[in-house]
Parts: C-alpha cells; sequence; structure tokens
C-alpha cells in the first residue's frame, strides 16, 4: 500500500479522498536582469569610483566599459543651492518607523540618453563610514561616539515610472519624492531602512533595459552611478541641530504651518504690506537667521502674534498633525 502511496499522479486526476487536485502553480517569473545589479554595488563608499557631485563606475574593480545607452548619460542635481546650504550646516533627515520622505527631495534633470531606449531609475544609500555619532550640543558639533550598529538590510529604490523611454525622463525633472526613510528593521512597506546617527551617501542609478534574452551577461555594462556628495546625511529621529530645523522649516512649502501666521489669516486692519518670508533660495548671507523686528512690542506685532496663538489653539488637531508630519514629507 505504501508503494502505491508514492506514486505520483498525473494533474487533475482525483486523490485518494476523491477531491481533484489542484493544477500545478505557474513557474514564478525569473528575476529582472535588474536584481544582478546589486552584485556590482559596493555597501560603502569606499573605493567608489564617483567624485563629487559626479558620476562614475560604482565597482572597485578595474572600469567596466560601459554600454553607449548609459555611457553618454549626464545627470544635474536640481536645488544644489539648497542641497549646499543644508550641507554646510550638516544635513539630517529624519527616520520614523511608519517612514519619512525626504526634505531636500532628491531630484534629476537627466540628459544623453537614448530617446527610444528603455530606462530604469533607482536609488540605494551606502554608509559614508563605519561610526555611529552623537550630535554635542555645547559646542554644536557632531563627534563620533562608536563602531557603527550592524548594517540594516540593503535595499534600492526604483522610480515608480520606471521602465519608461529615455525621451520621458529627460523631458522633465525627475524626483523621488515617493520614497521613504524608515528606522524599522521589520519594514515590508519597500522603505529605505537605515540606522539612526549615521551617515549616508544617497547615489542614483540609472539602467538600460537591455532587450537581449542574455541580458545578465551585460548587467556590469549596463548601468551608471551618479554620486553627488552634497546629499549626504545624518539620519536621525529628532533634529539636533537647530539650525537644521530652522532651514527645513524656511525652505520646505509644507512646512508653512510652522512659519508665522500667513498674511490671509491676519485681521484686516493688522496686515502688513509685506511679510518677511525666509527662503533658503533668497538668502545670500545668515541663512538661518530669522527675520528680524525692529520693535518687538509694536501693537500690531502683539496682535498679530496673539492672533497666531488663538489660531493655533482652535485649529483641527489633525490638521495640526498633518502640518508636523509634512515637515519632511510623510
Amino acid at each position: 500500500g505504501g508503494k502505491a502511496g508514492g506514486q505520483a499522479r498525473e494533474p487533475g486526476r482525483p486523490a485518494a479522498l476523491g477531491c481533484p487536485l489542484r493544477p500545478p502553480p505557474p513557474p514564478l517569473p525569473p528575476p529582472p536582469p535588474l536584481l544582478t545589479l546589486s552584485l556590482f554595488l559596493p555597501l560603502s563608499l569606499s573605493g567608489s569610483g564617483s567624485g563629487s557631485g559626479g558620476s562614475g563606475p560604482a565597482s572597485t574593480k578595474a572600469p567596466v566599459k560601459k554600454n553607449p545607452k548609459v555611457a553618454n548619460v549626464s545627470v544635474q542635481l536640481e536645488m544644489k543651492a539648497l542641497w549646499d546650504e543644508f550641507n554646510q550646516l550638516g544635513t539630517e533627515m529624519i527616520v520614523t518607523k511608519a517612514g519619512r520622505r525626504m526634505f531636500p527631495t532628491f531630484q534629476v534633470k537627466i540628459f544623453g540618453m537614448d530617446p527610444m531606449a528603455d530606462y530604469m531609475l533607482l536609488m540605494d544609500f551606502v554608509p559614508v563610514d563605519d561610526k555611529r555619532y552623537r550630535y554635542a550640543f555645547h559646542s554644536s558639533s557632531w563627534l563620533v561616539a562608536g563602531k557603527a550598529d550592524p548594517a540594516t538590510p540593503g535595499r534600492v529604490h526604483y522610480h515608480p515610472d520606471s521602465p519608461a523611454r529615455g525621451a520621458q525622463w529627460m523631458k522633465q525633472i525627475v524626483s523621488f519624492d515617493k520614497l521613504k526613510l524608515t528606522n524599522n528593521l521589520l519594514d515590508d512597506n519597500g522603505h529605505i531602512i537605515l540606522n539612526s546617527m549615521h551617515r549616508y551617501q544617497p547615489r542614483f542609478h540609472v539602467v538600460y533595459v537591455d532587450p537581449r534574452k542574455d541580458s545578465e551577461k551585460y548587467a556590469e555594462e549596463n548601468f551608471k552611478t551618479f554620486v553627488f556628495e552634497e546629499t549626504r546625511f545624518t539620519a536621525v529621529t529628532a533634529y539636533q541641530n537647530h539650525r537644521i530645523t530652522q532651514l527645513k522649516i524656511a525652505s520646505n512649502p509644507f512646512a508653512k504651518g510652522f512659519r508665522d501666521c500667513d498674511p490671509e489669516d491676519w485681521p484686516r486692519n493688522h496686515r502688513p504690506g509685506a511679510l518677511p518670508l525666509m527662503s533658503a533660495f533668497a538668502r545670500s548671507r545668515n541663512p538661518v537667521s530669522s527675520p528680524v523686528h525692529q520693535n518687538g512690542t509694536d501693537k500690531g506685532e502683539i496682535t498679530r502674534k496673539t492672533f497666531c496663538s488663538q489660531k493655533a489653539r482652535t485649529s483641527n488637531q489633525d490638521l495640526e498633525m498633518e502640518v508636523h508630519s509634512s515637515l519632511l514629507g510623510s
């Protein structure tokens, strides 16, 4: 009986209990060739062939001759002046369990693609070094606190429009505004997992979708990596440097709720002619200074502050939470 029980049945033949067997599941599709990309991307910046704000192969081996479809691609970082301003202070990016968007948002303009070829765009984040940091408030500086925590699961973020023709990628600014950072090691939402109080370097990869059946063989020559050093940052669960907080509020359009009351909301008889907006793009010096009021005890100033505080107290709590989380996006 055991011998008969061990015989394989044909698909669809009735089982011993009279129940038809389910048809065998279809074979899983082969993994996309892009997964082989990870074989050629180093896990840290040591040995990376990219210069400041430039591009270069990410392999530590001898440079591979790149496919012409990617060899001529060049990338320009958008909002570079703002990134530079943050970088001078020491950029910090919030990580949360649920995931938080980056600000500034990583945006690029791409040139030199084959307009008719298909490309995928993706980002990953690599540790700048093997250290963990802490912020010294008395000296307003970051100090090494010890050796880095164990590496987080390496993940890549594919731009949701991938794949697309080169013509589509080049016709407008490419924005990674859906990318979120988390410190949840068990995240199952596909967010980028980072260790808080560690420094990271974002990397941008352009991958040519090779139509050849054996495209896996050419994976190393079908992508090009771009590293902009001014975009590196320290992952934090709360801002450490108050100047970073000020600059985020000043330059992030979603952080409007953290600035002074909108002039449209002021009582009509107390509206000034112009509101001294803090703009990261309009200021050339002292980028984190607050607007200075010549007379802090001015009656109109007091009325405005009172009105704003009353408005804040009576506003919907859900809206306040939304504004708070949108300091970096959510």
